[in-house]
């Protein structure tokens, strides 16, 4: 396979297929069918397994259930769905399950357009879980960027044991774009860590040199033990103040601590700049069109494209808003993300440019909002 016509959904499931994923269960939604349907095609020839679920519910749930048997899992949703995944998704932090979920969003709220793309599911995806603990959450900017940025979910879900979710857009998953698919970026691939042999084995007790858990899978030689409710690091549930409070901080540490680690961006840096311009996802092609016609002009202005969007990765912000009066924020809802970045940027002044109304947002419109 050499440069071939692929949508965002195509190489959202070549690179799973590529980073060891062989379970996918999901339930068909639009725009994210496309996603089941590759995975349908690539996953049982390998001796994967690849199921519809009865609803979205039992979609996530047949994943957490073969991830705790040691299968790298993935399932696909749109806004709908990651609804109905709250539940499970908070399972699979409490409980340390790693596991890949992607949103191809659409406009909302509720059942909204099925055929209109938008980002109205960040602030859900980060925050849609019982106890508020963190979750990475990737956003790839165009169809080639899905490829590396699946192949690093991948990898973050199973070094620090934990979901990851993919922000994608209708705009990205379904439009056909060619790609030089060999030449595509391949991150080395990542397995959890095995609790080696000989040793007795806590469920929940960090790894050496990590604040993640060893892992064992169940239907072994060796007890695994698992819990949705609060429990120490034996797995038993407790309700000891002292052993919920260790817990709870070392799964907010095991991801805040490590941010800087795959804090994913690009930024075209502008010397004496007086703007920075921050976005993600979809918005960036029609943000770098933007900037290098303001900068033609001689408005200067840097932009910073976001692809790692929680936890959010303040360093890079801070670095890139050095010297700069001013930020403005692009993306399709109403705001979500700028809110991250006024809190990381308390000294600036942070100015919001978007809409969810089913369009894509132009370059002149984002022109008219850096000048203004």
């Amino acid at each position: 396979m050499g440069l071939t016509l692929m949508e965002g959904n195509e190489l959202i499931a070549w690179a799973a297929y590529e980073a060891g994923c062989r379970f996918f269960a999901g339930y068909p939604i639009t725009p994210a069918t496309a996603i089941y349907n590759a995975m349908l095609r690539l996953l049982p020839p390998e001796g994967g397994i690849v199921l519809q679920g009865e609803d979205e519910i039992a979609s996530i749930g047949y994943c957490l259930g073969a991830s705790m048997c040691g299968w790298k899992a993935m399932t696909a949703t749109s806004g709908p769905g990651i609804s109905l995944f709250s539940e499970s998704v908070s399972f699979a932090i409490g409980s340390e399950i790693p596991i890949v979920i992607v949103d191809v969003q659409r406009l909302g709220p509720s059942t909204g357009s099925a055929t209109k793309g938008a980002d109205g599911d960040i602030q859900f995806m980060r925050w849609g879980n019982s106890g508020g603990l963190p979750v990475i959450v990737l956003a790839p900017a165009d169809v080639a960027d899905c490829f590396p940025i699946t192949m690093h979910a991948f990898n973050l879900a199973e070094q620090y044991r934990c979901p990851v979710f993919i922000a994608s857009n209708k705009e990205i998953g379904l439009t056909g774009e060619s790609v030089d698919f060999p030449a595509l970026e391949r991150a080395p691939v990542v397995h959890r860590r095995l609790a080696p042999d000989g040793e007795p084995f806590l469920p929940f007790r960090p790894a050496a040199g990590s604040d993640a858990p060893y892992f064992l899978p169940f239907g072994a030689k060796t007890l695994v033990r698992q819990t949705s409710s609060t429990h120490g690091e034996n797995g038993y549930i407790t309700t000891d103040p002292a052993e919920i409070r260790a817990a709870n901080e070392r799964l907010d540490r095991k991801l805040t601590a490590n941010v800087d680690r795959f804090s994913y961006y690009q930024e075209e840096p502008v010397a004496d700049a007086t703007t920075l311009m921050v976005t993600y996802g979809v918005t960036s092609r029609a943000a770098r069109l933007a900037c290098r016609e303001l900068n033609k002009r001689g408005e200067k202005v840097t932009l910073l494209v976001l692809k790692t969007l929680f936890p959010v990765p303040q360093n890079v912000i801070r670095r890139a808003a050095a010297g700069v009066k001013r930020a403005l924020v692009v993306e399709m809802n109403q705001g979500q993300y700028a809110l991250e970045v006024d809190r990381v940027l308390k000294n600036h002044h942070v100015e919001f440019c978007g809409a969810m109304d089913g369009k894509l947002i132009s370059p002149g419109r984002i022109m008219e909002a850096a000048s203004g």
